[in-house]
């Protein structure tokens, strides 16, 4: 049984940089917070399902025309088999392009240029250390599910959020939501946030989506990266987040010193979703007055993966 030091006991590795847990679940791991979904966290969470009820996380493939960061766009070749009716199809796709989870190979200590668990740029190119089949042969991302819907408070509360800027939600602000939802938290609670980007972006015109795209830092909402943010995460024990915009921090980061994507990917060896479809997923929440359920995510299982399609469900 592992056991969790404080926020302010990091970093475990002294001589490492800041807020890492290296180690904390030995030299050698590859999943990190996702060894917080244990047999009896993962049995606990299926009592989320009442009827069965399935709802998809996973935005199509070609979602964006254009993706942003010069990303290239999705393509599929269908091959016939003639004179046999038989297809074949060949897909080319960057991971990151649309739904996805951030794996530990993918954003490491700008600084100090490590990755999750101590491991350098040479480890990560020339082995498949800290790739994301790890996580499938642990089982994948399978737990409870909680939804905080910013967007439906914000809405709610009459406050502007203009999507297309580094606009930040603090960890008070979700901390205020869940309370108003009647959400309680329970250790290895997979945690998702609907900022309403997915919504926002799928109203924009192809010229304006164009011109997203073609920044080269396209502005987009996300949390705020600050201490209380980092210290609510990790006090509060997710094995995962994730949320409906393309960076789960505002972005650009407003503050380089508490970079989400450096804490929690190369730091604790957590997972960041990105891009998720939370839309129809909201909606049920709604309908049912209850935001939280089952959740199961299998990543494709690509040795040294970097990033992945999390073909994710939501089950009540």
């Amino acid at each position: 049984m592992v056991s969790f030091p404080s926020f302010d006991d990091l970093p475990l590795r002294k001589d490492g940089p800041p807020g890492n847990a290296w180690g904390l679940f030995g030299k050698d791991d590859e999943c990190g917070m996702l060894n917080r979904l244990t047999p009896e966290v993962v049995n606990k969470a299926s009592h989320e399902i009442k009827d069965g009820t399935r709802i998809p996380t996973d935005l199509p493939l070609d979602f964006m025309s254009k993706p942003c960061f010069g990303r290239a766009p999705f393509q599929q070749k269908i091959k016939n088999k003639a004179p046999r009716s038989v297809n074949d199809d060949t897909l080319i796709f960057n991971t990151q392009i649309s739904t996805q989870w951030d794996g530990f190979r993918h954003y490491g200590y700008q600084e100090s240029k490590k990755w999750f668990n101590d491991h350098t740029l040479d480890e990560i190119l020339q082995t498949k250390v800290n790739g994301i089949q790890a996580w499938v042969e642990n089982g994948g991302i399978v737990g409870r599910g909680i939804l905080l819907d910013y967007a439906a408070w914000a809405e709610k509360k009459g406050i502007a959020i203009n999507h297309f800027s580094p606009h930040s939600i603090s960890s008070s602000t979700l901390q205020d939501i869940a309370k108003s939802q009647g959400t309680e938290f329970q250790d290895g609670d997979i945690l998702f946030i609907r900022s309403g980007w997915v919504r926002a972006f799928s109203s924009l015109s192809d010229e304006q989506a164009a011109a997203l795209a073609n920044m080269t830092t396209p502005p987009a909402v996300g949390l705020e990266s600050s201490e209380k943010t980092l210290r609510w995460i990790w006090e509060t024990g997710f094995s995962a987040v994730a949320g409906d915009q393309p960076s789960f921090e505002a972005w650009p980061c407003q503050n380089p010193n508490y970079m989400l994507h450096e804490w929690l990917l190369a730091g604790w060896g957590m997972p960041i979703g990105e891009i998720f479809d939370l839309e129809r997923l909201s909606e049920e929440c709604r309908k049912r007055h209850r935001w939280s359920f089952f959740f199961s995510s299998m990543p494709l299982r690509v040795p040294g993966g970097v990033a992945s399609p999390p073909n994710g469900v939501a089950i009540f």
